[in-house]
C-alpha cells in the first residue's frame, strides 16, 4: 500500500533561533529550529514530496504501516518450539526494540552493556541468517530504569535507509543506516537528561525523521531530513519525562501530529512544528503510543496519575469517558468499534470505543509489549513470555497459549503471513514452513 503524506515539503532554513530557558530542569538549553518554504526559481513553492511507498508484506516502523498496530493476512494460532518455528537465532546484547521488516531483511537494535555499543543488525527474512551488524554508538550510556534498555526505540525503514534514535552522551542521536550497513548520517537531535532512559520510536512523514526528546530537562520534538540529517524544525516543550512515540493521524479531518505527556496531550502540525491546539492530558508521564479513529483519541498513562480517556480531536479538549485504568508502557489498539486497554499489571479490557462501555475483561499476565490485531485475532504477549491468542469480539475468547522460549518486553512483528517475536535472547520467526 502507500502512505499518502502529500505535502509542501520545508527547507532546513532557519528564520529564527531563540534560546529556551523556560523551567528549572536540568540539562543544555534547546534552541528552537523555525523552517520556512523552500522556493523554487519560479517564485512558488516546491511540490509536494513523494509519499513513502509501502507493502503489506512489510512492517517498516513501530507498529506497522499505519502506526497502530494493525496488520493483515493470515498467521498461525499455536506455536511451540518444534511447531510453527520458521527460525530462530540469537541476539546478542539487550533490547526492547520490535523487529522491522523490510524487502529481504529483518532489523533489530541492540546493545552491549559491557562494551558499551549499541548497533543495528540485518538478518535474512527467509533464513534468519546474520547479514550484517553496523556498531552505531561506542561509549556514552546513559542511566536506566532496570525495565528499561539502552535499545529500547524501534527502527523505522524507509526501503532506502533504517533510521534509529538512541540517548547518547546526554543527548538524543539519529542514525540513518543503508540498507547494506554503511551510516549514512549521524545528528545530535537535541539535548536529554535521563532518570529512567528513553523509549520512543522514531516516526516517518514524507522527507522528515520526527523523534521526541521529553526528558527530565528542557523537553523538545524536532523533524529530520532524511537524507541529510539536517534538522527542519524543533519546538520546545515543557520539563519533565515522557516516552511516548508520536503518531501522525488522519483524524477529525486533519493530519495531526500528536503526542501525550506532561499532563497534556498536543497536537502539531507534522511540516513545520506548529501548534494545532493544546488539551489537559491524563497523566505526567506516558510511556505509550495514543490510539484514535475518525473523531476520537485515546491517550492514557501511568505516573502518578493512573487514568485512560477517550478525548474529541478537534482541539475542544473534550473528554467524552474516563476509566482508573493504568495502562502505561503497552499501547491500545482501535478497530471495528472496539478499543483494546491492556493494563500493564495484566489486566486486558475491551471496551466500546464510543462510550467506553466495558465489553469484557480478563487477566493475562504483567505486560510491556503492546497487543497486535491481525486477522480477527489479537495477540497479547507478557513479559513471563507467553503469547496469548483472542478472539476479537465482543465476549472473552482466548484461542491459544503460546510460550515464546524466555521473558519477553518487545512487541511482535506481523507481516507477510509471519510473526517475527523478539524475546530476551532469541529472534524468532513464527509460521507454516511451507510458506517459505
Amino acid at each position: 500500500m502507500v502512505v499518502r503524506h502529500h505535502f509542501r515539503y520545508l527547507s532546513a532554513v532557519m528564520v529564527a533561533s531563540v534560546v529556551l530557558t523556560a523551567g528549572c530542569g536540568r540539562g543544555k538549553p534547546v534552541t528552537e529550529v523555525r523552517p520556512v518554504a523552500a522556493v523554487a526559481p519560479s517564485g512558488e513553492e516546491t511540490a509536494a514530496a513523494e509519499p513513502i511507498a509501502t507493502s503489506d508484506d512489510d512492517f517498516p516502523w513501530w507498529r506497522g504501516t499505519k502506526g497502530n498496530g494493525l496488520a493483515s493476512g493470515a498467521v498461525p494460532t499455536k506455536w511451540s518450539a518444534t511447531e510453527n518455528v520458521v527460525w530462530s537465532v540469537p541476539v546478542p546484547g539487550k533490547g526492547h526494540a520490535s523487529p522491522i521488516v523490510w524487502g529481504n531483511q529483518v532489523f533489530i537494535a541492540t546493545a552491549d552493556d559491557a562494551k558499551q555499543t549499541m548497533s543495528l543488525i540485518s538478518f535474512d527474512r527467509a533464513t534468519g541468517k546474520e547479514g550484517w551488524t553496523r556498531i552505531l554508538h561506542e561509549g556514552g550510556f546513559m542511566h536506566t530504569h532496570g525495565k528499561n534498555t539502552q535499545a529500547s526505540p524501534t527502527p523505522a525503514c524507509d526501503g532506502k535507509h533504517v533510521y534509529w534514535t538512541a540517548m547518547v552522551k546526554d543527548a538524543i542521536w539519529v542514525s540513518a543506516v543503508t540498507l547494506d550497513g554503511q551510516i549514512a548520517w549521524q545528528t545530535e537531535a537535541g539535548p536529554f537528561v535521563s532518570m529512567h532512559g528513553y523509549g520512543s520510536s522514531p516516526i516517518l512523514f514524507g522527507k522528515l525523521v520526527i523523534v521526541q526528546g521529553d526528558s527530565n530537562g528542557p523537553g523538545w520534538l524536532g523533524a529530520l531530513d532524511k537524507e541529510s540529517g539536517k534538522i527542519v524544525w524543533r519546538v520546545q516543550r515543557g520539563n519533565g519525562a515522557s516516552f511516548a512515540t508520536p503518531v501522525i493521524a488522519e483524524v477529525a479531518g486533519k493530519t495531526q501530529l500528536l503526542l501525550a505527556g506532561q499532563e497534556k496531550v498536543v497536537s502539531y502540525d507534522p511540516l513545520t512544528g506548529k501548534k494545532h491546539w493544546e488539551a489537559e492530558g491524563p497523566a505526567t508521564v506516558c510511556a505509550n503510543q495514543l490510539a484514535w479513529n475518525d473523531e476520537l483519541i485515546f491517550v492514557s498513562g501511568g505516573y502518578p496519575q493512573r487514568a485512560t480517556w477517550a478525548m474529541k480531536a478537534d482541539g475542544s479538549g473534550e473528554v467524552v469517558w474516563k476509566k482508573n485504568w493504568k495502562c502505561y508502557v503497552p499501547s491500545m489498539v482501535v478497530a471495528e468499534g472496539r478499543l483494546i486497554v491492556p493494563q500493564d499489571d495484566g489486566i486486558v479490557h475491551c471496551v466500546e470505543a464510543a462510550s467506553g462501555k466495558e465489553l469484557w475483561f480478563k487477566r493475562l499476565g504483567e505486560m510491556s509489549a503492546s497487543p497486535v490485531l491481525v486477522d480477527g485475532k489479537l495477540l497479547v504477549t507478557t513479559e513471563s513470555g507467553k503469547t496469548h491468542v483472542l478472539a476479537f469480539g465482543d465476549t472473552f475468547e482466548q484461542l491459544a497459549e503460546n510460550e515464546n522460549g524466555d521473558r519477553c518486553y518487545a512487541t511482535p512483528t506481523v507481516c507477510g503471513g509471519r510473526i517475527y517475536l523478539r524475546n530476551f535472547s532469541q529472534l524468532l520467526c513464527l509460521g507454516p514452513a511451507e510458506k517459505l
